[in-house]
């Protein structure tokens, strides 16, 4: 009888353990796998959901906050805990069609880094701004976009924080617009006051004018702007206005039934994740590299297919956050009243990180 060594065994199972496991190719707009659950549903806003951001508590992530619009001519903006629970005393009601909303973090304001909240307030053609996690106001009543543009309507909304020096801005799509120049940036910034002030910095974005440019993500890291460009694509560009406002790519061009629509960034290090792109009217999400390859593209890598109904806007976190969520949460509007809760592990499946 032949008997292996154990040094042979070890370096068997070594060189198996070292080959690559081949994943089937991924077709677009084709699911992997059943319908993923909600871990939690929030509570109920009052008239209609359509866009949520996460907020990480520095000092305790299980004490994080998920931020959602209410979209109504009375609209709010709710403030969720981690269990789904409306927070009482934190939702800010009276805002006329709040549609995006996005967060950052250390914007410095009389002195102290400030966390802050921002929401476009459409019928007011206007952003609003709020301090986290107690949601005070800190733009004297709201900031004007688009002025001067006959169309002004604002819609999305995406921070950006320059690694270089802190300088943060915020990246504002609108209803309609030209076919060049359709988003608008603007640096944030102290008024002097301890408020905050708006100043225009670029008008960039091609639009091809099928529909409209709602969903906007910023990689703060790798220095990209990502926009979905409803039924056409992806659009990708540099964050930082000093770096040009060339088309970098346009991606996830194949596979959707209706809108491209929320756009959320999941990271596994500082330069390698995940994009997930919604495919709004087949009820799943697409999900490409965060890293390259050739000529800036994406490499489609899953579809899921979720609960959530017709999903406008989306967030994701790879941070630890509780028990619930040790590897991360993905966030997902869903049709009517209510936000959904993944966790991290059922979305990636055996496919991803």
């Amino acid at each position: 009888m032949c008997r292996l060594s154990s040094i042979c065994v070890v370096v068997l199972l070594l060189a198996v353990g070292c080959q690559r496991t081949t994943l089937p190719p991924v077709t677009p707009g084709v699911a992997m796998g059943p319908t993923l659950k909600p871990a939690i549903i929030t509570d109920p806003v009052r008239y209609d959901t359509d866009d949520p951001a996460i907020w990480i508590n520095p000092k305790d992530p299980s004490q994080s906050l998920i931020i959602g619009t209410d979209k109504n001519s009375d609209g709010a903006l709710y403030v969720f805990n981690l269990q789904g629970k409306e927070v009482p005393g934190r939702t800010v009601h009276g805002l006329e069609r709040p549609n995006n909303v996005d967060v950052a973090y250390g914007l410095p304001l009389g002195g102290q880094p400030t966390d802050i909240v921002v929401t476009t307030e459409r019928e007011r053609q206007r952003l609003r701004i709020f301090r986290l996690p107690d949601m005070q106001p800190l733009d004297n009543g709201g900031l004007a976009v688009f002025t001067g543009e006959a169309q002004n309507l604002p819609m999305g909304i995406a921070l950006y924080t320059r690694p270089s020096d802190k300088a943060m801005f915020a990246i504002v799509g609108r209803k309609d617009g030209p076919t060049t120049g359709y988003l608008w940036q603007y640096r944030l910034e102290d008024d002097g006051t301890g408020h905050v002030k708006m100043t225009l910095v670029r008008k960039f974005g091609t639009y091809s004018g099928r529909k409209e440019i709602e969903s906007i993500a910023v990689d703060n890291e790798l220095g990209y702007i990502y926009y979905s460009d409803e039924g056409v694509g992806v659009r990708q560009y540099y964050a930082d206005p000093t770096r040009g406002d060339e088309q970098l790519s346009l991606f996830a061009t194949q596979g959707f039934t209706e809108d491209h629509e929320g756009i959320s960034i999941y990271k596994t290090s500082k330069k390698k994740g995940y994009l997930l792109v919604s495919d709004q009217g087949a009820n799943q999400f697409h999900i490409y590299r965060r890293e390259e390859g050739k000529n800036h593209s994406h490499e489609l890598v899953k579809v899921i297919k979720v609960e959530a109904l017709h999903s406008d806007g989306s967030d994701v976190t790879s941070i630890a956050l509780n028990k619930q969520f040790p590897k991360g949460l993905f966030v997902v509007m869903s049709e009517g009243r209510y936000f959904h809760y993944y966790r991290w592990e059922d979305v990636a499946g055996r496919e991803l990180k």
